[in-house]
């Protein structure tokens, strides 16, 4: 049996050039990146003014009071680096609190759910070093687009929409910033957010008088994390406001938070597949789940890695099920027996537990004799407060794609590879406008991440002050031969890996090309705890594009995987670069799902 064929006409081409290239989750972001690379700078320059865009234009998705997690590689040197701007759980943040004030689950809205905000320190630290252009050159994009205006997105009028009376009810900030008047914003309305403009402008002023590039940044930095930002905040969120569980909390960040917090460099972890090697990040993250699944699958022939095949789909389903049960199990930010999970003797057991059927089971592995953390398996939440189901709380979790397949937005994403031969792919999220009530004198809110924490005993996730949480955001670079071929990523919570497996297989096992594996039809499994309150599963669920195609989805279903389909095209935001060095050639494909996601380049 041969590799599924691509389809024979693409939404759009693959780009290719040999100056630079640039993708992202929108166009706006897209055309800043590239304006960038058009003026000189490099691809880290590009990357991170397209990145504060991405908070202007993008607020249902991410923010500056958010998260960041990124891997690059530089010219100078090939080795693939992870950029840390997670920020851990507050000084204040301890389990004991969280339960004394009547909680089960670390809430998926309001500021009991904030880490401490790592994105702008982490954009900071990674132009300090490896970029070439002044900060006030980088931020002038978003500068504009906050102060002037932009269009706003029809898919942030429908957020808006969907929390307006939380909003109106219990967070009048955010009712006066995005509903002026009462009036909740339509499609193609041209928005403002003076207050980021100010924000931002602060931060460059705050470096003028310093007497070189990067003593100006890191004066910024320091103004994030000891001045005004962090007064603002925690002044502020000591009022008491409604959190996803139907209660009031106060927040319990504190100016020391900001302070006490850098972002940092890691080495990656890294696995080889097929004549190349994958880089993510640590079990901090999400991403050796992705290495886990390759490591399962790659003792199976070609056949068994079509995702648009029966066999195909319903072997990566199941070795998605057993990657994600392990990092439920033992992922976290701590000691995480990582070579043990990636160890081809590992792979080897977890492979042999894949049947004919799907499994309906939550099957960690055993290692020295345990199974590791056993999450708390609930199918639906109630909340206990006032009896509310989860799924009718407006404004909880990372803007993803719904158990049934309702597609509510995604997180962001960017990458950019410039004529140098740097390359970076970078996944901010956290703080979208949905999160907790807007601080006025900021013109933005914290994020969410804390709601990845248990408030159980026992887990290396388990809510830890100065611990990060074990994130979802997890992009990818792969290698060939040692250099960089592709940096690539995709929104989406507890899917970014799994539909980016999709477009390492299509093109690293299929032949597919970058744009050919993203219009693919894509698929996911909801059979692993819920990385976003209430923290649900489903199992044996899967969710996947119609265009799968009715006697494969049939086929699934009589495999016993308990089937939602989700639309022709509604699942994924993949967006990519690369460099063919065998050619001199770079590439770039974006996603046309939400005709949102845009690539440039030449």
């Amino acid at each position: 049996m041969t590799f599924t064929p691509p389809p024979p006409v693409t939404t759009r081409p693959t780009l290719e050039g040999t100056f630079g290239m640039s993708a992202s989750t929108h166009w706006l972001a897209t055309a800043s990146a590239q304006s960038v690379l058009e003026r000189g700078g490099n691809a880290f320059d590009a990357a991170v003014a397209g990145a504060f865009v991405l908070h202007v234009v993008e607020p249902h998705l991410n923010g500056p009071g958010g998260d960041l997690v990124a891997i690059f590689a530089t010219a100078e040197d090939s080795s693939p680096i992870v950029l840390a701007g997670q920020g851990p759980a507050p000084a204040a943040a301890t389990r004991e609190h969280y339960l004394a004030e009547g909680l089960e689950l670390v809430p998926g809205s309001g500021a009991l759910a904030a880490a401490v905000p790592g994105a702008v320190d982490g954009w900071l630290l990674l132009l300090r070093d490896h970029g070439t252009w002044e900060l006030s050159e980088v931020l002038d994009f978003a500068i504009g687009y906050a102060r002037d205006g932009h269009p706003v997105l029809g898919r942030v009028c429908r957020t808006i929409a969907a929390v307006s009376q939380l909003f109106a009810d219990h967070w009048p900030s955010s009712a006066a910033h995005w509903m002026p008047g009462g009036r909740v914003p339509q499609a193609g309305d041209i928005i403002v957010n003076p207050a980021y403009a100010d924000v931002l402008q602060r931060l460059v002023d705050a470096g003028a008088g310093s007497p070189d590039r990067e003593a100006r940044i890191e004066a910024a930095r320091t103004e994030w994390k000891t001045g005004f930002v962090a007064e603002e905040t925690v002044a502020f969120l000591k009022q008491p406001h409604r959190h996803s569980s139907g209660t009031d909390h106060a927040g319990v960040i504190d100016v020391g938070d900001f302070a006490a917090f850098s972002a940092t460099y890691e080495e990656p972890v890294t696995l080889e597949f097929r004549g190349h090697t994958i880089a993510k990040t640590g079990a901090w993250g999400q991403g050796p789940a992705l290495l886990q699944t390759l490591a399962i699958l790659d003792g199976f022939d070609d056949d068994r890695l079509d995702p648009s095949s029966e066999l195909g789909a319903h072997t990566i389903l199941e070795a998605q099920k057993l990657a994600y049960a392990d990092r439920d199990a033992y992922y976290g930010d701590g000691d995480v027996p990582l070579d043990v999970l990636l160890s081809p003797e590992y792979a080897a057991t977890r492979r042999a537990l894949i049947g004919e059927t799907a499994s309906t089971e939550f099957r960690p592995g055993a290692i020295d004799g345990g199974a590791g953390f056993e999450p708390p398996l609930r199918t639906t939440y109630t909340a206990p407060s006032d009896g509310t189901a989860a799924s009718s709380v407006a404004g909880i979790g990372e803007p993803t794609v719904a158990a049934s397949g309702e597609t509510r937005g995604d997180t962001c994403h960017i990458d950019v590879v410039d004529r140098w031969g740097n390359i970076v792919s970078a996944t901010p999220s956290g703080g979208w406008l949905q999160s907790s009530p807007l601080i006025p004198a900021l013109g933005f809110c914290l994020g969410t991440r804390l709601q990845m924490t248990w408030l159980e005993e026992g887990s290396t996730a388990t809510l830890t002050p100065g611990r990060r949480p074990r994130t979802t955001l997890t992009p990818t670079l792969v290698l060939r031969d040692g250099h960089p071929v592709t940096a690539l990523g995709s929104p989406g919570g507890d899917q970014q890996d799994q539909w980016q497996l999709l477009y390492l297989l299509r093109t690293l096992v299929g032949g597919y090309s970058p744009q050919e594996a993203i219009d693919a039809p894509a698929l996911h499994t909801t059979s692993l705890a819920g990385s976003f309150w209430p923290r649900t599963w489903e199992p044996a669920g899967a969710v996947v594009e119609d265009r799968l195609g009715d006697e494969v989805i049939a086929g699934l279903e009589a495999r016993g995987h308990v089937v939602t389909r989700a639309g022709d095209w509604t699942l994924g935001r993949l967006s990519s670069v690369g460099h063919d060095r065998d050619r001199g050639v770079l590439t770039a494909a974006a996603n046309p799902r939400g005709e949102q996601g845009y690539a440039a380049g030449r």
